[in-house]
């Protein structure tokens, strides 16, 4: 039989998507299941971005740039100003999807055996990213007993080799919804500017913050101008997921025009969700506004039910729309499968993203889960509902 590659071999499964096929086989069952397991909002997309595909006008549907149409990288330098992020249009690359975007920018910079340093828990998919381009995730461990806040600077120094292209973090931070602060930043900042490494700052979920806090950008890090990449996506932005169109900010030209290599083998990104993109970039504030006001909601109704639950520990998030979550359980691998193969509460049951796919580091994450608060306040109380029937059953098993 013909052999599969190492690099497919390690590739990781997703822990978000793994249980999919449970989660089918409840429905055809005809249980309904509550997805806390996936980033998917039920925000409506902007307006004009719909209408911008439903009354586009073209005789052919063409290859873009491999950067991008500069139509939207001219409205996404407007944007960027707009949040007082000041560049040029030739400092973007469009890609599609962040996830594109953070291959290429770990494609562009690692070599294979190299390794970038991430605080755990991390997006899942970065490990499936650095494993593409036969890098090594090097982990430094956030607690949730501490918020998950930004592990002691000396932690990182600690595992800095030569080897050592980047620190990676998300921010606000999927899975545990952490905002690094100003401070938390510039204290990377030094440590890559001493050891000449790269900053990648995933920034997707740069709109959604609360309790008065405030987004601090790595652009805005001044003497940053040679190691700070920027990650970014309309996605979750304007609730475009199926767009996948995303982008890469940086000042480091000589970085940018290696990531221009991978674009063009790729050819471009789609035309059509570009169009979409740049309609949504007009979206007005009051936008933003009122899909924070009411994150904020969700987030304290489902932390509030979860406070009600014997045993479970969770960390209040700060931004984005996900929380790490303690369970009274051993292996929430077993408990998640549990809840969509043999579970249910009157015809009902959740799916959550166990966490241990959000660790490198072995063990870890093996009693924790994430929840998105993607859903509706009242299906959020009754998925919570349903978790704390589901928690008291299977400890009773």
């Amino acid at each position: 039989m013909p052999s599969i590659s190492k690099k497919g071999s390690r590739m990781p499964e997703s822990p978000i998507r793994k249980l999919e096929p449970f989660a089918e086989k409840a429905k055809a069952k005809g249980i309904h299941v509550y997805h806390l397991n996936i980033g998917q909002p039920d925000i409506k997309s902007p307006k004009n971005a719909i209408d911008a595909i439903k009354n586009i006008e073209l005789d052919t549907l063409k290859y873009s740039p491999s950067a991008g149409i500069p139509s939207l990288r001219n409205k996404l330098q407007e944007y960027y100003k707009k949040n007082n992020i000041n560049i040029k249009s030739d400092e973007i690359i469009v890609t599609t999807g962040a996830s594109e975007a953070i291959y290429f920018a770990i494609s562009s910079i690692a070599d294979d055996g190299d390794e970038i340093i991430i605080p755990e828990p991390f997006y899942a998919n970065y490990i499936a990213f650095a494993s593409a381009s036969n890098a090594h995730i090097v982990p430094v461990v956030s607690k949730i007993e501490e918020e998950f806040r930004l592990p002691d600077i000396t932690n990182f120094e600690k595992l800095i080799s030569h080897k050592t292209k980047a620190i990676l973090i998300c921010n606000p931070n999927n899975p545990t919804g952490h905002l690094y602060s100003e401070k938390e930043m510039r204290q990377l900042a030094s440590i890559v500017k001493k050891h000449d490494l790269f900053l990648i700052v995933d920034e997707v979920y740069r709109e959604f913050f609360y309790d008065k806090t405030k987004h601090f950008s790595v652009m805005n890090i001044k003497g940053l101008e040679k190691n700070a990449i920027m990650i970014d996506s309309v996605s979750k932005r304007f609730s475009m997921c199926g767009a996948r169109i995303g982008n890469i900010v940086s000042r480091n030209h000589r970085f940018l025009n290696t990531v221009l290599k991978f674009a063009q083998a790729r050819l471009s990104p789609p035309t059509l969700a570009q169009i979409a993109s740049e309609a949504a970039l007009d979206a007005p504030q009051s936008y933003f506004d009122e899909i924070n006001a009411e994150y904020k909601e969700r987030r304290d109704i489902l932390i509030e039910g979860l406070g009600k639950i014997e045993g479970v520990t969770v960390s209040k998030p700060k931004g984005a729309f996900y929380c790490m979550v303690k369970l009274p359980v051993d292996n929430t691998e077993h408990f998640a499968q549990w809840l969509l193969e043999e579970f249910s509460y009157e015809n009902e049951t959740v799916m959550v993203a166990p966490a241990t796919g959000f660790y490198s580091s072995a063990g870890l994450g093996e009693d924790e889960i994430r929840l998105a608060y993607v859903l509706d306040k009242e299906k959020l109380k009754r998925a919570t509902l349903i978790l704390s029937k589901a928690i008291e059953i299977y400890n009773n098993l």
